[in-house]
């Protein structure tokens, strides 16, 4: 009898696109792009052509900015112009061909943008450096850095339509997922969150409200991304503010991820990417499910289909996540940058097939 084989090395289909197995690459800046341009460039295209021949089922591209002023930092990607549209095709090409689905995370930094690469301290980088004012719902700083300007609710809409912009040109360069990016802080997890958001009007107060600008997200990408082809959203699953009785804060709470998965669900979403914090500096636990026993808990209690992040640096521990139904796939990250064949290991490992076993078995 054959050996069972784990079913993280089982394809899943979501909407038309079938991915061949439930590890994959979770989107990490390597600010590697000519400053202030947003094009990838042959680093990127050698970076996740890598992952995709060591054996993931897809390859997540780091957080693309939505308009010149949506960066972390003046050297990460971006899609607000055509021009960027060839170079990243290339880069779609690259991770297709290593047998890998290719994806991009659509992003707005808000009132974290504007810092520089973390090699160089990560600090607030201001006009004079290549860098821009930046936004916000209100204007609360992130600690060390400057308070953003308030956006105005026509300036909200204009952000939404780039987020459809971007999610054009990111089909037309090749990628078949694109994904949300609605947590670590950035300009939606801005929204959400009572402590960054402090508005008054149809943007602020109510959970609804709260939410109102990544459900127009979601219609407006939803809109003009082909129907066949699915749409992630990674949010914060906590400010981790709720499990701190010394912080009594009102903050973003697990309550409410499970309400926004089930709205997101509604308008579109296909899958919720959970991972937690970035909103602010507080205390965050050292226990190996601190994040991925929140991922599993929005799994079961709203049935929406949940990829797990955070701390899975094993083929057990990938392993039980999936095969357990506590999640339906796993994203990895800093394991993948210490070797980009992590895949083909585990695979091997859970006896399963790696790709490009030929070519790389005498290593394997």
């Amino acid at each position: 009898m054959e050996p069972l084989v784990s079913k993280l090395f089982t394809p899943i289909q979501i909407r038309d696109i079938t991915i061949p197995n439930r590890v994959w690459m979770s989107p990490m800046c390597t600010y590697s792009a000519a400053t202030g341009s947003g094009l990838p460039t042959d680093f990127h295209q050698a970076h996740y052509a890598a992952r995709a021949a060591g054996g993931v089922g897809l390859v997540m591209v780091e957080a693309t900015g939505v308009n010149p002023v949506a960066p972390i930092s003046p050297v990460d990607l971006g899609l607000w112009s055509h021009d960027q549209i060839e170079p990243f095709s290339r880069v779609t090409a690259a991770i297709r061909a290593g047998g890998a689905v290719p994806a991009v995370q659509l992003a707005h930094a808000g009132r974290k943008a504007s810092t520089d690469a973390p090699w160089n301290g990560g600090g607030y980088v201001g006009p004079e450096t290549n860098g821009w004012e930046t936004v916000g719902p209100s204007p609360l700083a992130f600690p060390g850095l400057p308070a953003p300007r308030e956006l105005t609710v026509s300036e909200i809409q204009e952000v939404v339509q780039q987020f459809a912009g971007a999610a054009v040109r990111a089909d037309q360069a090749g990628f078949d997922v694109v994904e949300i990016h609605a947590a670590h802080g950035y300009l939606l997890h801005n929204f959400l969150s009572p402590i960054s958001n402090k508005r008054t009007d149809s943007y602020g107060g109510s959970l609804e409200n709260r939410a109102r600008i990544v459900l127009e997200v979601i219609d407006a990408i939803r809109a003009v991304w082909p129907e066949e082809k699915p749409v992630f959203m990674r949010i914060s699953t906590t400010d981790w503010v709720e499990e701190n009785p010394q912080d009594d804060r009102e903050s973003w709470t697990l309550s409410q991820s499970r309400q926004l998965a089930l709205w997101a669900s509604e308008h579109g979403v296909d899958l919720i990417d959970a991972s937690s914090g970035g909103l602010d500096i507080v205390p965050i636990p050292h226990d190996r499910d601190y994040q991925t026993a929140k991922a599993a808990d929005l799994h079961a209690s709203t049935g929406v289909t949940v990829a797990a992040v955070g701390r899975i640096d094993d083929a057990q521990t990938a392993h039980n996540l999936v095969d357990s139904g506590d999640v339906n796939a796993v994203f990895l990250g800093r394991p993948l940058l210490k070797d980009p064949s992590w895949a083909n290991q585990a695979a091997l490992a859970l006896g399963a097939e790696p790709r490009y076993v030929h070519q790389y078995d005498y290593v394997l």
